[in-house]
Protein backbone atom coordinates (compact mmCIF):
# COMPACT_ATOMS: atom_id res chain seq x y z
CA UNK A 1 0.00 0.00 0.00
CA UNK A 2 2.95 2.65 0.48
CA UNK A 3 3.84 2.00 -2.95
CA UNK A 4 0.18 2.47 -4.06
CA UNK A 5 0.64 6.11 -1.86
CA UNK A 6 3.77 7.14 -2.95
CA UNK A 7 2.43 6.66 -6.60
CA UNK A 8 -0.78 8.83 -5.93
CA UNK A 9 1.48 11.22 -4.59
CA UNK A 10 3.59 11.38 -7.85
CA UNK A 11 -0.01 11.92 -9.48
CA UNK A 12 -0.94 14.83 -7.48
CA UNK A 13 2.34 16.92 -7.31
CA UNK A 14 3.67 16.01 -10.70
CA UNK A 15 0.89 15.38 -12.89
CA UNK A 16 -1.82 17.91 -11.13
CA UNK A 17 -4.13 15.35 -11.10
CA UNK A 18 -7.59 16.09 -9.33
CA UNK A 19 -9.52 14.26 -6.49
CA UNK A 20 -11.83 12.92 -8.73
CA UNK A 21 -9.52 11.39 -10.91
CA UNK A 22 -7.22 10.44 -8.31
CA UNK A 23 -9.75 8.24 -7.08
CA UNK A 24 -10.76 6.97 -9.82
CA UNK A 25 -6.78 5.56 -10.17
CA UNK A 26 -7.35 4.06 -6.63
CA UNK A 27 -10.50 2.15 -7.44
CA UNK A 28 -9.50 0.66 -10.26
CA UNK A 29 -5.86 -0.55 -8.81
CA UNK A 30 -7.59 -1.84 -5.26
CA UNK A 31 -9.62 -3.85 -7.49
CA UNK A 32 -6.52 -5.10 -9.67
CA UNK A 33 -4.22 -5.63 -6.33
CA UNK A 34 -6.98 -7.72 -5.08
CA UNK A 35 -7.22 -9.67 -8.37
CA UNK A 36 -3.59 -10.53 -7.45
CA UNK A 37 -3.65 -11.05 -4.37
CA UNK A 38 -5.99 -13.88 -4.83
CA UNK A 39 -3.33 -15.28 -6.89
CA UNK A 40 -0.84 -14.69 -3.99
CA UNK A 41 1.09 -11.80 -6.31
CA UNK A 42 1.99 -8.76 -5.99
CA UNK A 43 1.81 -5.37 -8.23
CA UNK A 44 5.62 -5.60 -8.56
CA UNK A 45 5.40 -9.60 -9.48
CA UNK A 46 2.39 -9.68 -11.64
CA UNK A 47 3.17 -10.60 -15.43
CA UNK A 48 1.73 -9.75 -18.74
CA UNK A 49 -0.63 -13.04 -18.33
CA UNK A 50 -1.73 -11.44 -15.20
CA UNK A 51 -3.22 -8.25 -16.48
CA UNK A 52 -4.52 -10.10 -19.50
CA UNK A 53 -6.40 -12.54 -17.19
CA UNK A 54 -7.62 -9.39 -15.38
CA UNK A 55 -8.83 -7.57 -18.00
CA UNK A 56 -10.93 -10.39 -19.54
CA UNK A 57 -12.90 -10.91 -16.16
CA UNK A 58 -13.70 -7.50 -16.40
CA UNK A 59 -14.91 -8.39 -19.98
CA UNK A 60 -16.90 -11.33 -18.65
CA UNK A 61 -17.97 -9.35 -15.72
CA UNK A 62 -19.93 -7.23 -18.16
CA UNK A 63 -17.63 -4.24 -17.72
CA UNK A 64 -18.23 -1.86 -20.88
CA UNK A 65 -15.11 -1.47 -23.26
CA UNK A 66 -14.70 1.85 -22.13
CA UNK A 67 -14.71 1.09 -18.59
CA UNK A 68 -11.70 -2.08 -19.41
CA UNK A 69 -9.62 0.93 -21.09
CA UNK A 70 -10.06 3.07 -17.99
CA UNK A 71 -8.75 0.51 -15.63
CA UNK A 72 -5.71 -0.66 -18.01
CA UNK A 73 -4.86 2.85 -18.24
CA UNK A 74 -4.74 2.91 -14.62
CA UNK A 75 -2.24 0.38 -14.61
CA UNK A 76 -0.09 1.17 -17.20
CA UNK A 77 0.41 4.44 -15.52
CA UNK A 78 1.33 2.25 -12.44
CA UNK A 79 4.16 0.33 -13.92
CA UNK A 80 5.06 3.34 -15.55
CA UNK A 81 5.93 5.04 -12.67
CA UNK A 82 7.71 2.09 -11.32
CA UNK A 83 10.24 1.89 -14.12
CA UNK A 84 10.74 5.85 -13.73
CA UNK A 85 11.66 4.84 -9.99
CA UNK A 86 14.05 2.10 -10.86
CA UNK A 87 11.29 -0.09 -8.73
CA UNK A 88 10.89 -2.69 -11.98
CA UNK A 89 13.21 -3.32 -15.07
CA UNK A 90 9.99 -4.26 -17.19
CA UNK A 91 6.57 -3.47 -17.53
CA UNK A 92 4.49 -6.37 -18.03
CA UNK A 93 2.02 -3.64 -19.55
CA UNK A 94 4.22 -2.14 -21.84
CA UNK A 95 3.14 -4.28 -24.89
CA UNK A 96 -0.69 -4.55 -24.64
CA UNK A 97 -3.06 -2.19 -26.59
CA UNK A 98 -6.17 -0.60 -25.55
CA UNK A 99 -9.31 -2.58 -26.19
CA UNK A 100 -11.27 -1.20 -29.06
CA UNK A 101 -13.55 1.69 -27.93
CA UNK A 102 -16.19 3.43 -29.17
CA UNK A 103 -18.34 0.00 -30.47
CA UNK A 104 -21.51 2.35 -29.86
CA UNK A 105 -21.49 5.85 -31.11
CA UNK A 106 -22.06 8.53 -28.60
CA UNK A 107 -25.73 9.64 -28.25
CA UNK A 108 -26.43 12.92 -29.88
CA UNK A 109 -29.30 14.73 -29.83
CA UNK A 110 -30.59 16.66 -32.73
CA UNK A 111 -30.29 20.47 -33.32
CA UNK A 112 -34.04 21.04 -32.75
CA UNK A 113 -34.03 18.36 -29.68
CA UNK A 114 -31.55 20.67 -28.14
CA UNK A 115 -33.05 23.92 -28.53
CA UNK A 116 -36.49 22.29 -27.07
CA UNK A 117 -34.35 21.42 -24.50
CA UNK A 118 -32.91 24.72 -23.81
CA UNK A 119 -36.32 26.23 -23.65
CA UNK A 120 -37.77 24.18 -21.35
CA UNK A 121 -39.37 25.93 -18.16
CA UNK A 122 -37.34 25.02 -15.10
CA UNK A 123 -38.38 24.84 -11.41
CA UNK A 124 -37.33 25.27 -8.23
CA UNK A 125 -35.53 27.46 -6.38
CA UNK A 126 -32.19 27.43 -8.83
CA UNK A 127 -33.70 28.52 -11.72
CA UNK A 128 -31.47 31.11 -13.01
CA UNK A 129 -28.39 28.52 -12.06
CA UNK A 130 -29.28 25.52 -13.78
CA UNK A 131 -30.47 27.57 -16.61
CA UNK A 132 -26.96 29.35 -16.97
CA UNK A 133 -25.27 25.96 -16.40
CA UNK A 134 -26.78 23.83 -19.02
CA UNK A 135 -26.70 26.91 -21.56
CA UNK A 136 -22.63 27.23 -20.60
CA UNK A 137 -22.36 23.17 -20.77
CA UNK A 138 -24.00 23.51 -25.08
CA UNK A 139 -22.32 26.72 -25.41
CA UNK A 140 -18.31 25.80 -24.90
CA UNK A 141 -18.48 21.69 -24.53
CA UNK A 142 -17.21 21.56 -21.15
CA UNK A 143 -16.97 18.48 -19.00
CA UNK A 144 -18.94 18.55 -16.43
CA UNK A 145 -16.16 18.38 -14.00
CA UNK A 146 -14.84 21.74 -15.49
CA UNK A 147 -18.14 22.82 -15.64
CA UNK A 148 -18.61 22.78 -11.72
CA UNK A 149 -15.04 24.53 -10.69
CA UNK A 150 -15.22 27.81 -13.13
CA UNK A 151 -14.25 30.74 -10.91
CA UNK A 152 -15.46 34.31 -10.96
CA UNK A 153 -12.48 35.27 -13.14
CA UNK A 154 -12.00 32.58 -15.35
CA UNK A 155 -15.50 33.92 -17.15
CA UNK A 156 -14.50 37.11 -19.89
CA UNK A 157 -17.86 38.49 -20.53
CA UNK A 158 -16.71 41.26 -23.08
CA UNK A 159 -14.09 39.16 -24.45
CA UNK A 160 -16.81 36.31 -24.99
CA UNK A 161 -14.82 33.13 -23.34
CA UNK A 162 -14.00 31.09 -20.58
CA UNK A 163 -10.70 29.98 -19.30
CA UNK A 164 -10.98 26.23 -18.27
CA UNK A 165 -8.80 23.90 -16.09
CA UNK A 166 -8.94 20.65 -17.84
CA UNK A 167 -7.69 16.86 -17.52
CA UNK A 168 -3.68 17.04 -16.05
CA UNK A 169 -3.98 20.67 -15.03
CA UNK A 170 -3.98 21.53 -18.92
CA UNK A 171 -5.33 25.38 -19.19
CA UNK A 172 -7.37 26.35 -22.81
CA UNK A 173 -9.38 29.05 -23.69
CA UNK A 174 -13.16 28.39 -24.92
CA UNK A 175 -15.71 31.02 -26.82
CA UNK A 176 -18.81 31.15 -25.15
CA UNK A 177 -22.00 32.85 -27.24
CA UNK A 178 -23.90 35.40 -26.23
CA UNK A 179 -27.43 33.94 -24.78
CA UNK A 180 -25.21 31.96 -22.47
CA UNK A 181 -23.17 34.72 -21.39
CA UNK A 182 -26.44 36.60 -21.33
CA UNK A 183 -28.03 34.16 -18.84
CA UNK A 184 -24.58 33.83 -17.10
CA UNK A 185 -24.80 37.37 -16.12
CA UNK A 186 -28.29 37.18 -14.96
CA UNK A 187 -27.64 34.74 -12.67
CA UNK A 188 -24.68 36.51 -11.21
CA UNK A 189 -27.03 39.94 -10.38
CA UNK A 190 -29.70 37.84 -8.91
CA UNK A 191 -30.03 34.76 -7.69
CA UNK A 192 -26.11 33.81 -6.49
CA UNK A 193 -25.92 36.63 -4.44
CA UNK A 194 -29.13 35.57 -2.68
CA UNK A 195 -27.90 32.01 -2.93
CA UNK A 196 -24.63 33.03 -0.70
CA UNK A 197 -26.36 35.62 1.46
CA UNK A 198 -23.67 37.06 3.29
CA UNK A 199 -21.05 34.71 2.33
CA UNK A 200 -17.88 34.86 -0.25
CA UNK A 201 -16.77 32.26 -2.94
CA UNK A 202 -14.18 32.37 -5.79
CA UNK A 203 -16.70 29.47 -7.48
CA UNK A 204 -19.46 30.91 -10.17
CA UNK A 205 -21.49 27.83 -9.87
CA UNK A 206 -22.81 27.97 -5.75
CA UNK A 207 -24.69 26.19 -3.77
CA UNK A 208 -25.78 27.41 0.31
CA UNK A 209 -23.28 26.66 1.87
CA UNK A 210 -20.81 28.70 -0.24
CA UNK A 211 -19.09 25.30 -2.43
CA UNK A 212 -19.05 24.49 -5.79
CA UNK A 213 -21.87 22.32 -7.24
CA UNK A 214 -20.98 18.89 -7.23
CA UNK A 215 -20.91 16.67 -10.28
CA UNK A 216 -23.23 14.17 -9.28
CA UNK A 217 -25.63 17.33 -8.09
CA UNK A 218 -25.57 18.51 -11.53
CA UNK A 219 -26.43 15.37 -12.78
CA UNK A 220 -28.87 14.98 -11.28
CA UNK A 221 -30.69 18.45 -11.74
CA UNK A 222 -29.78 17.81 -15.72
CA UNK A 223 -31.72 14.36 -15.20
CA UNK A 224 -34.75 15.98 -14.02
CA UNK A 225 -34.46 18.73 -16.73
CA UNK A 226 -34.40 16.18 -19.25
CA UNK A 227 -37.36 14.38 -18.03
CA UNK A 228 -39.36 17.45 -17.88
CA UNK A 229 -38.37 17.63 -21.64
CA UNK A 230 -39.35 14.06 -22.49
CA UNK A 231 -35.69 13.10 -22.98
CA UNK A 232 -32.96 10.84 -21.38
CA UNK A 233 -29.49 13.00 -21.23
CA UNK A 234 -26.41 13.37 -19.45
CA UNK A 235 -23.93 16.05 -19.09
CA UNK A 236 -21.55 14.15 -21.43
CA UNK A 237 -24.84 13.81 -23.93
CA UNK A 238 -24.46 17.82 -24.20
CA UNK A 239 -20.95 17.23 -24.75
CA UNK A 240 -21.55 15.34 -27.81
CA UNK A 241 -23.85 17.49 -29.05
CA UNK A 242 -21.33 20.30 -28.87
CA UNK A 243 -18.61 18.50 -31.11
CA UNK A 244 -21.59 17.06 -33.35
CA UNK A 245 -23.14 20.42 -34.48
CA UNK A 246 -20.16 22.10 -34.80
CA UNK A 247 -18.84 19.72 -37.33
CA UNK A 248 -22.07 18.91 -38.86
CA UNK A 249 -21.75 22.72 -39.46
CA UNK A 250 -18.46 22.58 -41.15
CA UNK A 251 -16.11 23.50 -38.12
CA UNK A 252 -12.86 21.27 -38.64
CA UNK A 253 -11.83 18.54 -36.48
CA UNK A 254 -8.63 20.23 -34.99
CA UNK A 255 -10.68 23.58 -33.94
CA UNK A 256 -13.49 21.20 -32.38
CA UNK A 257 -10.27 19.18 -30.67
CA UNK A 258 -9.31 22.39 -28.97
CA UNK A 259 -12.21 23.33 -28.04
CA UNK A 260 -12.81 20.11 -26.24
CA UNK A 261 -9.32 19.67 -25.04
CA UNK A 262 -8.61 16.72 -25.99
CA UNK A 263 -5.00 15.42 -26.43
CA UNK A 264 -5.46 13.27 -28.86
CA UNK A 265 -7.16 14.00 -32.29
CA UNK A 266 -8.09 10.33 -32.71
CA UNK A 267 -9.99 10.59 -29.89
CA UNK A 268 -12.24 13.87 -31.63
CA UNK A 269 -12.25 11.87 -34.84
CA UNK A 270 -15.58 9.65 -33.44
CA UNK A 271 -17.59 12.75 -33.93
CA UNK A 272 -16.65 12.43 -37.51
CA UNK A 273 -18.50 9.05 -37.90
CA UNK A 274 -21.46 10.23 -35.72
CA UNK A 275 -22.02 13.09 -38.44
CA UNK A 276 -21.47 10.12 -40.92
CA UNK A 277 -23.80 7.91 -39.67
CA UNK A 278 -26.46 10.92 -39.58
CA UNK A 279 -26.18 11.68 -43.29
CA UNK A 280 -26.65 8.67 -43.68
CA UNK A 281 -29.67 7.94 -41.84
CA UNK A 282 -30.96 11.14 -43.48
CA UNK A 283 -30.24 10.15 -47.19
CA UNK A 284 -32.12 6.55 -46.36
CA UNK A 285 -35.15 8.56 -45.73
CA UNK A 286 -35.12 11.15 -48.14
CA UNK A 287 -33.58 10.10 -51.23
CA UNK A 288 -35.95 8.69 -53.96
CA UNK A 289 -33.33 5.93 -55.35
CA UNK A 290 -31.98 5.08 -51.40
Amino acid sequence: MELLERFFTYLSVEKGLSKNTLGSYAADLKRYTLFLKEREKEITSALRSDIVDFNEGLRNAGYSITSICRYLSSIKALYKYLLIENILDNDPSGNLHMPKKWDRLPKALSLSEVMALLQTNFSGKTILRDSAMLELLYSSGLRVSELVKIKLGDIHFDAGFVRILGKGAKERVVPVNMRALKKVKKYMGEERPETLGKRQSPYLFVTKRAKPMSRQRFWQTLKAIGRQAGMEISPHTIRHCFATHLLEGGADLRSVQKMLGHSDISTTQIYTKVTTDRIKKVFKAYHPRA
